[in-house]
């Protein structure tokens, strides 16, 4: 390949990320609740995307990252759980530039299954269809419903048990 062609298939791929990374950020911030963890996992992605570039321009390198970062997450999340704490970690710091409910709606996903917050993530925030959802994740459309369905109602078991208390106080 010439240094002129080279030269192209980098901005390409830099005009990629400036245009995929917003998207790619949210996503991940939602599948993980961290914003620092969620920028680890992007740039992970991208570091996988960038090496198979040449083969994923002419299909969908966001579906690719997307499936990279969620991948990344959970043998994060399998990593930890094998490791044992001895003392207990501090709670992430509250910025007053995430509405309470925001807030609120982190610490419940955070209470989901690694695959119900992803499947629910994907499906209801990212927007993706089942299909997209089950291609990301690996799995069958029928895992991505179940997952959904087992995650959604937690979520509201949680939102009911939080009204509640709001109402006893």
């Amino acid at each position: 390949m010439g240094i002129r062609a080279a030269g192209a298939v980098e901005a390409e791929f830099a005009d990629f990320v400036r245009e995929a990374s917003p998207r790619l950020l949210r996503t991940a911030y939602w599948v993980c609740g961290d914003a620092h963890q969620a920028q680890d996992l992007v740039q992970s992605a991208l570091e996988k995307v960038y090496l198979r570039w040449s083969r994923l321009r002419g299909g969908d390198p966001v579906a690719y990252a997307r499936r990279c970062l969620v991948n990344e997450h959970t043998d994060t999340w399998r990593r930890r759980r094998r490791e044992s704490l001895t003392e207990v970690p501090a709670e992430q710091p509250v910025t007053d530039a995430e509405p309470e409910d925001t807030r609120a709606l982190h610490r419940m996903l955070a209470t989901l299954a690694p695959r119900e917050r992803q499947a629910v993530v994907l499906r209801h925030y990212v927007g993706l269809s089942e299909a997209e959802t089950a291609q990301t994740l690996g799995c069958s459309v029928g895992t991505v419903k179940s997952s959904c369905s087992r995650g959604l109602a937690r979520l509201r078991e949680q939102m009911t048990q939080e009204e509640g208390t709001s109402r006893a106080q």
